[in-house]
């Protein structure tokens, strides 16, 4: 696995492998002056034993300047090149991450949760970072200043070096003790992060459920344990790197003891330089800086690596609903004749089919009502039209092409789905209306509005079509909301209109006249999902659906004179009007 990872780090750095080759290239610089200075500074110290001018001083002391200047400015150089490569990475895997969100079926959104799907697109996506940026170059560096330190100090006296460098081991037992922990604590953490996360956005979204059922001190109490969890996690995190990161200074600050210990006995005996003390004692400290921060930066690679695993884990979802690889052209114009043929739909982790067996054809420019008791199967028929959930090959069909045959963009364009619960973007009404087509003018706008009768509600508001959204379409009554999502599909003249109880907040005349308007004006083949049989009488023909099967279809007229479920159901809403009236 961890190879695996570490090819995975390879991938996403391997765009940018000139910017990362140019910084270890100053890295590699920094490193050599760093030993250099140190060896210029015993060599003047041992020079100012036998004598010295200012003169000479002077000019030792700008040589020594001028290369720590040098350091200074490549480390800057190498600091800038590599985090900068991880700010790109970053920009990157945020917009592929968002790209693939796109692309995901809208059942695999609802299931994952968005707060999971919002956690591993930000702070997942900050930690790798943080891994391609100073990871990276702090372990290259670590690496670097242990491979040009360690032989100039062997040079200057082996005994010395072994003696400061012995407690290493010590340091790198700590680390391995505690990395596979702060790794687990990490991972808890960040899924209880996303936890949090998904309970303020869902709790944000239906802030008026929770006024209306006075829920507020339920959801209080639910923020109030997950708040606690995080903070656990948090804190658990927190004592291990807090045990971890001073323990690994102290080890490392032993080494700088023992050379001082050591190293004044040879001094007294005349056996090591005072220059080459100096020298060893700049060594160790260029030694103690990156050690005691190995700790740190293996934990900022370990929860890199973490998060890169949850967003490859995302990446890599192939989504269930996906363009053929040999797609099908569609003949122009397109018809609107739909047929369904033995289609069979059960969504998973289901026992049995919700659409089962489903055989129908519905002509160009008809208007057809799919009715039937809670349950029947209307919505999900409604969502297969669009393929926005899986359907089997060759078993829906339009104008002759099986759905799953053809592009999904191709597709959608002749099929302009309504569901019941249209999403409005916190945007101008103008703006919602021209979400399919951003281009169209204030008159095909206008237009589309009143087809689905909505200007008349518009010419009252202050601001008109300006006026704002707010989120969700909070602003607006339940009926303005569906009529703002109709005519919206209204606008993109699509061939085949799908309404999935697109109308239930709309009374039966407002509804009749929409109907009325959109066939008079357009030639559109027109399905609605309805469970208001008095809007569905208007229609052409109807499906009466139950339990996944078609067991009646045919005109209102027929229906009500035969027995079966439409019978019941239509008895069953005029039983329902009469006490309404009579209350």
């Amino acid at each position: 696995m961890a190879a695996f990872r570490l090819d995975l780090i390879g991938r996403y750095l391997k765009p940018h492998r000139r910017t990362v080759l140019m910084g270890a290239v100053a890295l590699v610089i920094v490193n050599t002056l760093s030993v250099t200075i140190p060896l210029e500074v015993r060599r003047v110290i041992d020079d100012l034993q036998e004598g010295f001018a200012f003169s000479d001083v002077l000019a030792q002391a700008g040589w020594i300047v001028l290369l720590a200047t040098s350091m200074g400015v490549a480390r800057l150089i190498s600091r800038q090149l590599v985090f900068g490569v991880g700010r790109q990475v970053e920009v990157e895997l945020r917009q592929k991450l968002f790209d693939q969100v796109l692309q995901q079926e809208p059942g695999w959104v609802q299931q994952t949760g968005s707060g999971e799907v919002i956690s591993r697109a930000t702070s997942d996506v900050e930690n790798v970072r943080r891994l391609l940026g100073f990871a990276v170059l702090s372990l290259t560096n670590t690496v670097l200043v242990y491979a040009f330190t360690l032989p100039a100090m062997l040079a200057i006296d082996p005994g010395l070096t072994i003696a400061a460098i012995s407690p290493y081991p010590v340091m790198l037992g700590a680390v391995r003790l505690f990395g596979g922990r702060m790794m687990h604590e990490q991972r808890r953490q960040q899924e209880a992060l996303a936890g949090l996360s998904e309970l303020i956005q869902e709790d944000l979204s239906g802030i008026a459920a929770i006024k209306i059922y006075s829920q507020e001190e339920q959801e209080l109490n639910a923020f109030s344990s997950r708040n606690r969890g995080y903070r656990d996690t948090a804190i658990q995190l927190a004592r291990t790197r807090s045990t971890l990161f001073p323990l690994l200074e102290g080890i490392s600050s032993i080494s700088l003891l023992l050379l001082l210990a050591l190293g004044s006995g040879q001094l007294q005996q005349g056996s090591l330089s005072i220059g080459s003390m100096v020298a060893l004692i700049f060594y160790v400290g260029q030694l103690v800086f990156p050690t005691a921060l190995l700790g740190f930066t293996l934990n900022t690679f370990q929860t890199g690596q973490v998060s890169l695993e949850r967003v490859e884990e995302l990446l890599s979802r192939r989504p269930l609903i996906n363009d053929p690889v040999e797609p099908e052209c569609l003949e122009q114009p397109v018809r609107g004749e739909l047929e369904a043929r033995d289609l069979h739909i059960r969504y998973d982790g289901s026992d049995c089919d919700t659409l089962d067996g489903l055989s129908f054809k519905i002509h160009s420019g008809e208007l057809v009502a799919v009715v039937g008791p809670v349950g029947c199967g209307k919505t999900t028929l409604a969502r297969a039209l669009g393929r926005m959930v899986e359907v089997p090959q060759h078993q829906l069909f339009l104008d002759g092409h099986d759905l799953t045959n053809l592009r999904l963009v191709d597709l959608r364009e002749q099929i302009a789905l309504v569901p019941q619960e249209g999403y409005l973007f916190t945007s101008s009404l103008a703006d919602n209306l021209r979400y399919g087509e951003p281009e169209a003018d204030i008159g095909r706008v206008e237009a589309a509005a009143e087809q689905a009768r909505l200007l008349g509600d518009v010419r009252g508001f202050p601001d008109g079509m300006n006026t704002l959204v707010g989120e969700r379409g909070i602003t607006l009554s339940g009926g303005q909301r569906q009529r703002t999502a109709l005519g919206r599909a209204l606008l993109l003249k699509a061939p085949v209109l799908v309404l999935d109880d697109a109308l239930a907040s709309v009374d039966n005349n407002t509804a009749a006249e929409i109907l009325a308007s959109v066939r008079r004006q357009t030639q559109r083949t027109i399905v609605m999902i309805s469970h208001q049989l008095s809007a569905a009488a208007a229609c052409d023909r109807i499906l009466v659906l139950d339990q996944g099967r078609l067991v009646q279809q045919g005109h209102h007229s027929d229906l009500i004179t035969e027995q079966g479920l439409y019978r019941r159901l239509w008895e069953r809403e005029q039983a329902a009007e009469r006490l309404e009236s009579a209350a």
